[in-house]
């Protein structure tokens, strides 16, 4: 979440990034909502647009927008691994926990595909957040949106360490060709999980999760060159990952990659760190290589060529409304509903499981029974980030206080 993973906004001038979240969570849940409660509006839709990949582009829009500022802000990348891990893992160990429970119970199966692999291997996988990009599937179908949050966490931090931080819009820019230019070199399938393929799946996972490791433990330490060579070999990590070794399309991984690049060309363009042209232009060639990029490497399907145009023609108009309004003031309850939403995100795919197999809620059209699952789904939400996301973010705030200070943490090399 991808998700809903930015830094959390309290105050009304990030108010429109908080909106968006929200917003971008609901499409999410709606969409895996209509396999269940309106499956024939579901197959209505399909085809033309992709509710679930709008949010999550959007998701990654706003992540690429804040995400880097709030290293930045922070110019430590101790401090920055501590705020990502107790913004994220609490939650998403609750969810993966809860959602292999009925198998560890005896009363369902794993999720499909997942039962093939040996424990150690999927639990490693998981540990990292990067299962999508190591072929091992996911616990929860949502989990594929946080590996590609964790491949751009792992670039921003090795373009922080090296001081190219500051150059997201050619970055953002070169990533949209290379997705245009992937499916003419080589063809998709051979990109896709060409590593797991080769060396096999246990392995290249237990390569990766070592090397994650040693990235980051060497990026937090306090010697400047393991700094930088930390940050350095995780993102050759996430580079040869997204291109080598995701599920989907090499093309769509870069195309992703480049608009969360895009998010943080905007926010720089806009506090005056680049050039407005320069910001400008990665605005606008980002999101039209993206749609290119599948166009040309969706050949022969128009209605798949379709449904991805679409989709990233509306997530860059949404987040590009949002933008032009960052100066309004929003409601309570729509920036509510986006500090909620990473709970939202995570805990939708389990109310419907339960739904689904459990209560026998599907196959047929119930409005009702869409409604009760929203109220359900926003009350669990609102909990669950009360009482799970909220502690564990003030604990990481305070841990991330003790970090050491500017000087020392930031990288002395030149720009």
């Amino acid at each position: 979440m991808i998700p809903p993973l930015g830094v959390s906004t309290t105050t009304a001038r990030l108010g429109w990034l908080d909106v968006l979240r929200g917003w971008a969570a609901l499409a999410v849940a709606l969409h895996h909502a209509t396999y269940v409660y309106l499956p024939h509006v579901r197959i209505a839709l399909q085809g033309w647009f992709d509710p679930g990949t709008y949010g999550v582009l959007v998701f990654f829009l706003v992540s690429g927008y804040i995400v880097p500022a709030s290293l930045e802000r922070r110019e430590s990348v101790r401090g920055f691994w501590i705020g990502r891990f107790f913004r994220i893992y609490p939650l998403l160990a609750v969810t993966c926990l809860l959602a292999v429970l009925p198998f560890l119970l005896g009363v369902r199966g794993l999720r499909a595909g997942l039962e093939h692999y040996h424990p150690a291997t999927a639990i490693l996988a998981h540990l990292t957040m990067m299962q999508d990009l190591l072929a091992v599937p996911n616990a929860m179908n949502v989990l594929w949106t946080l590996s590609y949050e964790m491949a751009f966490y792992l670039l921003v931090v090795a373009l922080f360490v090296i001081r190219a931080h500051r150059r997201s819009a050619p970055v953002s820019v070169g990533l949209a060709a290379a997705a245009l230019a992937a499916g003419g070199l080589l063809p998709t399938w051979l990109l896709s999980g060409l590593l797991s393929r080769t060396a096999g799946v246990g392995a290249v996972v237990a390569v990766c999760s070592a090397a994650l490791v040693v990235a980051i433990a060497a990026a937090v330490s306090g010697r400047a060159a393991a700094r930088v060579a930390g940050g350095l070999l995780g993102g050759l990590l996430a580079a040869v990952l997204v291109a080598l070794n995701g599920r989907v399309g090499v093309w769509q991984g870069l195309a992703m990659m480049a608009l969360m690049f895009a998010g943080t060309a905007v926010h720089r363009a806009e506090h005056g760190q680049i050039p407005r042209w320069s910001g400008g232009a990665a605005a606008v060639l980002v999101p039209a290589g993206a749609l290119a990029a599948g166009v040309w490497n969706l050949h022969g399907d128009w209605h798949a060529q379709l449904v991805w145009a679409g989709t990233v023609l509306a997530a860059a108009v949404t987040f590009g409304a949002g933008w032009l309004l960052r100066h309004r003031g929003f409601p309570r309850w729509a920036t509510g509903l986006g500090t909620a939403s990473f709970s939202i995100y995570l805990l939708h795919p389990l109310l419907l499981m339960v739904a689904a197999q459990f209560l026998g809620r599907s196959g047929r059209e119930d409005v009702v029974g869409l409604l009760v699952f929203l109220v359900v789904l926003l009350a669990a939400g609102w909990a669950s980030q009360r009482w799970i996301e909220a502690p564990a973010q003030r604990l990481g705030r305070r841990l991330a206080r003790r970090t050491p200070s500017k000087a020392v943490e930031h990288p002395v090399l030149v720009s």
